[in-house]
């Protein structure tokens, strides 16, 4: 199924399957759109505003991740970061024992199918800079910021 809800950053999208969420992610453009919620979709959108309004730091709900072997390791690192931390693309290359990859964890980083709950947004550039965001950098911005890291 596929929920669509407006938040501040655009649309967001969830879908999801006898309650264990496969994708989330935002459209920049807010649409007038909302369809099929459910309790499920419910409780997904209003973990992501809790975490939007900073009363949220973790998040309690079934989820899969579908990708290749290299991508699940990826997000994985990702969910060791702590709320509140950053890691560089290549301290996730080297946690997933590949110091090489740093592009790869960026692509990776790309795909990942459940932004903000696969925290994504944690990963910048070696120098500090924020780089690459599927939802834009406004939105990661806005994101390390409600986690007090910039």
């Amino acid at each position: 199924m596929k929920s669509t809800y407006q938040m501040k950053f655009g649309t967001l999208i969830i879908e999801y399957d006898n309650d264990v969420l496969y994708k989330l992610h935002c459209r920049p453009i807010k649409t007038n759109m909302n369809e099929n919620h459910t309790p499920f979709s419910d409780k997904v959108y209003e973990q992501v505003e809790e975490y939007l309004s900073g009363k949220r730091k973790t998040f309690d709900i079934k989820y899969e991740l579908n990708g290749t072997d290299f991508q699940k390791k990826v997000w994985h690192a990702l969910l060791d970061i702590p709320y509140g931390q950053t890691r560089s693309y290549k301290e996730i290359a080297i946690a997933i024992n590949q110091p090489n990859a740093c592009r790869a964890v960026g692509m990776a980083n790309n795909k990942n199918p459940l932004m903000i709950i696969v925290p994504c947004h944690r990963v910048i550039g070696s120098n500090g800079d924020l780089t690459g965001y599927a939802g834009g950098l406004e939105m990661k911005k806005a994101l390390l910021e409600i986690e007090k890291c910039l």
